[in-house]
């Protein structure tokens, strides 16, 4: 439907003398549904380019509609303008009612608005001896649903991580392993390797005499060199990826590929050394990037005085490597909010060697997030990790739901921390709050969960008594709002797909669950009226089909109960 409207938008500019492709008319569901089913500002952002007064083009793109043949769907409330140059479109009930079969099926959401182009996503990249902590959390939950909401584009999609695997800081936790004789098998758990890299960190920091060996390790990993510190690290090294993929997939999440610092900044290093001093500058023994002056960018070492790789160089190397390989249409990653002036630099300095890699490449980023309450805070403790999280989290659940099992109470708990994560806007901070996030009643993920599985319990249990969802041609009283919220679906999706945002779908499946809350607490759903009753269910069974595509696409599971 929208297409169409943006067609018949587009005509009538054209009738007028005004050329616009389809692609500049932005349609969007009023906030509120009194104000019509679908708006456009149009009329707004052409009026100063073309000299007219919004309101008054408004008025002509309007009678140009309507001069053509009618639209099948406009409602008695036709078209309106409203404001300053809003046109505002009224659906006849008819239109959403008629939508509902399609909303059960099981492709309900694809949208095929990135078909035949290919994705890169690049999260969830893990420092080797350090445990998976709360920021890998954030930055693994907003990048599976980002790569859920490109599958459900149509696109083809290829994950990646970006393992930390050599730094100064790996050979610092190596020195510490290797002095103390701490023996390091397959089942020696991550924390210990945790420990020995804050140790070693400690150490270098307060006792100059451990520089020279600790920088001999680093460099003897660098180049391969195999000494019993490198195969300690290829062991460990092993020991954290194991780990990685097993806390990963417990997030839902899988990776086609791996790309390991040592091998970008290897990559990297090339990269910088021939193109000095076409792009790049040596300075002091280092080598440099100097934006320009109009840039209002930092000027940032790429290869250190030693002609080691910095991280700048790493991330140039990645870069080079994700297009190569993999030739991306889009190459979209997720980090920290606190690393956007730096990929700034990278993706400038990119822009000097091969153009795409930059155009093509598209930074999302997130906050922090933090936790209220006196039981979590202490629970948790100084960087919490995600094991610790989720256990808390569960604890916590447990608590509210004593009848709860404990694999749903993990589903409940994963839902409830993802929900809090993704309906906040890229970059801003968050706070986990366990009242309001884990309650059944409102602006949550179990909430969310508990209707669609509410929905369901209503599907079987009609199903028991020989009655299934049916298009009878009925109208479901008290239903009209629901219907309206149901047809919108793709149109947030698809909102959600043009700027890799999953907040806008957050938003939209609670509102979604409590418009059916509020239809399901008005009346009977199933009764001796059979037809009746079907058309109620087929409402019942969109909303819960909605919820659950709606959910699978921000990472989060739907119990069988609750």
């Amino acid at each position: 439907m929208e297409e169409t409207l943006k067609t018949r938008i587009q005509q009538a500019l054209a009738g007028l003398g005004i050329e616009t492709a389809t692609e500049a008319i932005l349609l969007e569901y009023p906030a509120d549904m009194a104000h019509g089913d679908y708006s456009t500002n149009i009329a707004m952002v052409l009026a100063k380019k073309i000299g007219k007064n919004p309101k008054e083009l408004a008025g002509e793109i309007v009678n140009a509609i309507n001069l053509t043949p009618a639209l099948s769907w406009l409602g008695e409330g036709g078209i309106q303008i409203a404001g300053p140059g809003f046109i505002n479109f009224y659906m006849k009930r008819s239109f959403f009612a008629d939508q509902l079969a399609s909303a059960t099926k099981e492709n309900w959401g694809t949208t095929g608005s990135f078909s035949g182009k290919k994705i890169l996503v690049e999260h969830s990249s893990p420092n080797l001896f350090k445990p998976f902590h709360i920021g890998h959390l954030m930055n693994n939950t907003i990048g599976e649903s980002i790569v859920r909401l490109a599958r459900a584009s149509g696109a083809t999609v290829t994950t990646m991580s970006f393992p930390s695997d050599i730094s100064l800081g790996v050979a610092k936790a190596i020195f510490i392993l290797v002095e103390k004789g701490t023996t390091v098998d397959e089942a020696t758990p991550v924390s210990l390797l945790g420990d020995a890299y804050v140790e070693g960190v400690k150490r270098y920091d307060e006792d100059e005499t451990v520089h020279a060996r600790v920088k001999e390790i680093a460099d003897n990993l660098y180049a391969g060199i195999d000494t019993p510190e490198l195969q300690l690290f290829t062991l460990c090294k092993k020991i954290n990826m194991e780990y990685f993929v097993g806390v990963t997939t417990k997030l839902g999440s899988h990776f086609d590929s791996y790309v390991y610092e040592s091998e970008a900044g290897v990559t990297g290093k090339e990269l910088v050394v021939s193109n000095t001093p076409a792009v790049f500058t040596e300075s002091e023994g280092a080598v440099v990037y100097i934006p320009a002056d109009d840039a209002k960018l930092h000027t940032a070492v790429f290869l250190n005085s030693q002609g080691n790789p910095t991280y700048e160089a790493k991330d140039l190397g990645l870069l080079s490597i994700k297009f190569e390989r993999e030739h991306p249409d889009t190459s979209i990653f997720i980090t920290d909010g606190q690393q956007v002036s730096h990929f700034a630099v990278v993706l400038d300095a990119a822009r000097h060697i091969t153009p795409e890699w930059a155009e093509k490449s598209l930074h999302r980023y997130h906050g922090r997030m933090s936790f209220k309450g006196q039981k979590m805070s202490s629970r948790l403790g100084g960087v919490p990790l995600v094991e610790d999280i989720v256990g808390a989290v569960v604890e916590e659940v447990k608590e509210k739901n004593p009848d709860v099992d404990i694999a749903t109470a993990q589903t409940i708990a994963l839902a409830a921390i993802k929900y809090t994560i993704l309906k906040s806007q890229a970059g801003k901070n968050i706070n986990f709050d366990p009242d309001t996030s884990l309650s059944f009643e409102g602006d949550s993920g179990p909430y969310l969960q508990y209707t669609a599985v509410r929905a369901g319990s209503l599907i079987k249990k009609a199903a028991d008594a020989g009655i299934a969802p049916a298009v009878t041609g009925r109208e479901v009283a008290g239903a009209e709002i629901l219907e309206k919220y149901i047809t919108r679906f793709p149109g947030v999706v698809e909102l959600s797909q043009s700027e890799w945002t999953p907040h806008y779908l957050v938003t939209y499946l609670t509102e979604l669950a409590q418009a059916f809350n509020s239809w399901y607490g008005q009346g009977k759903i199933i009764d001796e009226d059979v037809d009746a009753t079907s058309a109620r269910l087929l409402v019942v069974d969109a909303v819960r089909n909605t919820l659950t595509r709606g959910l699978w696409m921000l990472g989060i599971e739907v119990p069988e109960r609750m």
